[in-house]
């Protein structure tokens, strides 16, 4: 679906969602959605998606995230009310929220988006969430919800579904098992499995080394 005057619309997103979310310390920043902005228009390039209309999604993909957002997230009322004001058509409208409303990982409730943008989307999300950069997102997170770095005595759970992984509280090292060691296997498109296979590694490395640490043994 293309979209007319693509630049002075993404540009209005990008300036929306820095007010938006400008002042999150907890990994969901307006950064984030650029990074994700960006790797959605790599990987649609390579996977031969909507550039424009993948930019759009995910650049808008949190402003209306359950875990920030509540009281919209139902009726995606930030993302509707924003592209109505600028003018975007309904059906351009309907994309866009629908591509947001699949991009979530909900455990076992996880779904495969039903377009080629929504999972070059979903894709760029799940990417940021490791290697590097999903590290740090990681215990950033974690800290701005008084959590626990670590706690031996608490396992990681398994087998959750949309209810149960958002019922967590657990320590920050259990949402390696939990979400980010499961998200290689789960990309949709072949860019982005070849770029989770690094980063995947680089945090297993991490992990090791982050547990040979607390038990002194290195």
């Amino acid at each position: 679906m293309a979209l007319n005057n693509g630049g002075p619309l993404l540009q209005a997103a990008e300036d929306y969602i820095k007010t938006l979310l400008g002042s999150d310390s907890g990994g969901h920043d307006h950064f984030h959605a650029l990074r994700v902005r960006n790797m959605a228009v790599r990987l649609a390039r390579a996977e031969g998606a909507d550039e424009t209309l993948c930019a759009l999604a995910a650049l808008l993909h949190d402003a209306d995230d359950e875990k920030l957002f509540p009281d919209t997230h139902a009726a995606q009322k930030h993302t509707v009310t924003f592209l109505q004001s600028c003018n975007v058509p309904p059906e351009t409208v309907a994309a866009v929220c629908g591509i947001i409303s699949q991009v979530s990982f909900k455990g076992a409730d996880s779904v495969v988006p039903d377009t080629l943008e929504g999972k070059c989307v979903q894709d760029a999300d799940r990417l940021d969430a490791i290697g590097a950069v999903g590290i740090a997102r990681t215990f950033a997170f974690g800290g701005s919800h008084g959590r626990k770095l670590y706690d031996p005595d608490e396992p990681p759970r398994t087998g959750l579904n949309a209810r149960t992984y958002r019922q967590g509280a657990g320590c920050t090292v259990n949402h390696f098992y939990e979400k980010l060691f499961l998200l290689k296997d789960m990309m949709n498109t072949a860019a982005a499995r070849e770029i989770a296979g690094r980063r995947d590694a680089f945090l297993r490395e991490f992990l090791n080394e982050f547990l040979d640490e607390w038990d002194g043994v290195c």
